[in-house]
């Protein structure tokens, strides 16, 4: 059985993505960071530099629909810079007292003193000289729509990633499926020869019997049948390759079938499973266990899937 990918589309996108945009607005350098990893629901962490913390809620839609699932950080930082696009000037005296701040919280906190402490410091708006008053003046609209722009490019640059990352996500699961589906035809040409084994096994210990014992050959092909019916995989076979097709199927979906691709990767582990239980012959049991290596790879990176 061939499996079809649709060549044109990104299916598959990772819950893994990072994206980062920077631009100037007035006296401040706005940088907007998206970051997530995986997490079966949207849990949505946010840092807002204060000067917008007013309309987080704005930007928490905007970034939640964009995202989906996923444990992710948004922060938007600001930095004061002067007209030759430089940091500007900052009050030292300013500078040590938020210093002395961050050592005291440090020993009330019983907390270790960040190695990074003068960054942090000067980390703080309200450090610089430049036209601190600015720091709390009202964001116009026109403000504001810049930094919903520049929370779009750095979501643009988060969703690439997520892409590339999708990608190689795709080319794991097709890989694991088409070995999975080479296993199952090899299992189907071992069949015959299985059952025919098992059928000659049980003929050479009945040829064993004392002379003496006396039993119904008819009954006994009757129940010869039903024990080789028992253990045949056919319709275990059949239901594999569906689920197999079905995950390729789901692939080829819009992103976001994460869950779905999971949810087909437990089928597919109880069909392995039952072909196990009835494998009686070496070379399918062998079988078995690499279906089930090449499936828990797939398990592992649906966990990554959006």
């Amino acid at each position: 059985m061939a499996f079809f990918l649709n060549p044109h589309l990104i299916m598959i996108l990772s819950m893994t993505g990072f994206g980062k945009a920077s631009t100037i607005i007035g006296i401040y350098k706005v940088t907007a960071t998206v970051r997530s990893l995986n997490s079966k629901q949207l849990d949505l962490s946010t840092r807002i530099a204060s000067r917008y913390r007013e309309r987080e809620l704005e930007l928490r839609t905007r970034i939640g629909k964009k995202l989906i699932r996923g444990k992710a950080d948004f922060t938007l930082f600001i930095e004061p810079i002067n007209a030759n696009n430089e940091l500007a000037p900052f009050s030292k005296a300013a500078a040590t007292e938020y210093v002395d701040l961050i050592r005291q919280l440090c020993q009330e906190l019983d907390m270790a003193e960040p190695d990074n402490l003068l960054q942090i410091a000067l980390s703080i708006p309200k450090v610089y000289k430049e036209k601190e008053e600015e720091e709390d003046s009202d964001v116009g609209e026109a403000e504001w729509s810049e930094i919903l722009s520049l929370t779009d490019r750095a979501l643009n640059e988060f969703s690439k990633f997520r892409e590339q990352e999708g990608q190689m996500l795709q080319q794991v699961f097709t890989n694991a499926i088409g070995r999975i589906n080479q296993m199952v035809d090899k299992i189907e040409t071992i069949e015959p020869l299985r059952i025919e084994s098992v059928r000659r096994q049980i003929e050479e210990r009945l040829s064993q019997l004392p002379s003496d014992i006396v039993y119904d050959k008819g009954r006994l092909e009757q129940e010869l049948i039903y024990y080789i019916e028992k253990l045949d995989v056919s319709e275990e076979r059949n239901r594999l390759r569906n689920h197999l097709s079905y995950f390729v199927d789901t692939m080829n979906l819009e992103p976001g079938q994460g869950k779905k691709l999971g949810f087909i990767a437990q089928e597919i582990g109880r069909e392995i499973n039952t072909l196990g239980s009835k494998s009686n012959e070496v070379r399918m049991q062998q079988l078995v266990v690499e279906m089930k290596d090449e499936l828990e790879q797939i398990r592992e990176q649906v966990l990554n899937t959006l």
